[in-house]
């Protein structure tokens, strides 16, 4: 076989094989992204408090109550006995209990991320909550062996 073909074929299985781990590096980025406006000051507020709940403010971090204002770079911090919702532009979160959000702009979005629930809720105890993608970037680079040794042309030699 030709080795302009043979090394197409294994570009496009390395391809396959590594599609999935770009998007799934991108899935973290907001937990949520509304178009920013502008102009709005604050953009957003919260809009019900529970328990052990701090907002920072100028003045460093105070109890959150409903009604509280949210701007870029605030943070609401939830504690163990604790629960708020948001209201920021299209998005209407809860921030569950031993977590954090935090209000950014990333471009013209204003993105909003849940940090600490994630390790939390992502744990299952029963072991079945377990991430594929090793075992695809393995196969994948296996293919395109298995494609490349079945494809070698041994009766032509490079040196004759």
């Amino acid at each position: 076989m030709n080795l302009i073909f043979k090394t197409a074929l294994a570009g496009c299985v390395a391809l396959i094989g590594l599609g999935p781990v770009s998007s799934y590096a991108q899935d973290g980025a907001c937990t949520c992204a509304t178009a920013y406006r502008g102009g709005a000051n604050p953009i957003g507020s919260i809009s019900g408090a529970k328990g052990d709940v701090m907002v920072s403010q100028s003045a460093g971090y105070g109890p959150a109550k409903p009604g509280s204002g949210l701007d870029f770079g605030s943070r609401v911090v939830v504690g163990a006995k604790g629960m708020a919702s948001v209201n920021v532009g299209g998005c209407s979160l809860d921030v569950p209990a031993n977590s954090s959000l935090d209000i950014s702009r990333v471009e013209n979005k204003i993105c909003l991320n849940i940090v600490g629930s994630e390790q939390t809720a992502a744990t299952d105890s029963s072991g079945t909550n377990k991430d594929l993608t090793p075992l695809l970037i393995f196969g994948g680079m296996a293919g395109a062996a298995g494609i490349l040794a079945a494809t070698q042309d041994d009766n032509n030699g490079v040196s004759r």
